[in-house]
């Protein structure tokens, strides 16, 4: 396979993130997410971006075709010129099918999408302990990497803090969201004969080293 495009898919809390950015590490291809880009476009205020921006000031959702845009520039670039792995998008059916007909136009095709899933108790614990230091940012969690003394950063000694969004129930709206506008996309890929699953409810070196082997295999 002369160019290796990946999806990586799951709700939030999978830790999709964390594999997609040690395998672009170990491929060295480009990390893709959404977030990024749109933050990078917003701080240098291209065309796409102001658009973005004008969207969000009116608290309205930016589009499936804008955001396609925004990946599609960003794919043009040489460094994607062996392949690159996309984090969280496409986001909805809709949004692939756009990427697919970008792609299809210039001769490309995803490889496969990686999907990462575990239970709801599962996920809505991983996120809802997450703690953050309001000093340094630092992440630790209460129950899978605490801190010495609770409430308190080992980097600095600042105070730690839930974010609002990792709070329990407002982790179960997110689920829901994503349930809802996300979740059709696995039998969409399943039906295309692309998804390649994976239980994200085990070590982080465990899956990954399903992962890195799965991944082996599409490029031989």
């Amino acid at each position: 396979m002369s160019k290796l495009i990946l999806v990586f898919l799951g709700p939030p809390g999978v830790g999709k993130g964390t594999q997609a950015a040690r395998l672009a590490k170990d491929l060295a291809l480009p990390h893709i997410s959404t977030g990024d880009l749109f933050r990078d476009h917003l701080k240098r205020e291209t065309p796409l971006g102001l658009k973005a921006k004008g969207y969000m000031n009116e608290g309205r959702l930016v589009p499936d075709e804008l955001v396609v845009d925004l990946v599609i520039d960003r794919i043009a670039n040489p460094d994607c010129a062996k392949g690159f792995i996309l984090d969280g998008f496409p986001r909805t059916v809709n949004q692939d099918v756009a990427l697919e007909k970008a792609l299809s136009g210039r001769g490309e095709k995803i490889a496969a999408a990686l999907y990462f899933d575990a239970s709801r108790e599962t996920i809505v614990e991983r996120i809802s302990g997450r703690r953050t230091c309001r000093a340094c940012g630092a992440m630790s969690h209460t129950r899978f990497a605490p801190t010495k003394v609770e409430g308190k950063c080992d980097a600095c000694g600042g105070e730690t803090y839930q974010r609002v969004d990792d709070a329990a129930e407002k982790v179960t709206e997110r689920l829901k969201v994503y349930d809802e506008q996300t979740g059709p996309l696995v039998p969409h890929y399943r039906k295309r004969g692309l998804l390649k699953e994976f239980d994200a409810a085990g070590g982080v070196d465990e899956i990954y080293a399903a992962l890195k082997g799965y991944v082996e295999g599409l490029k031989a």
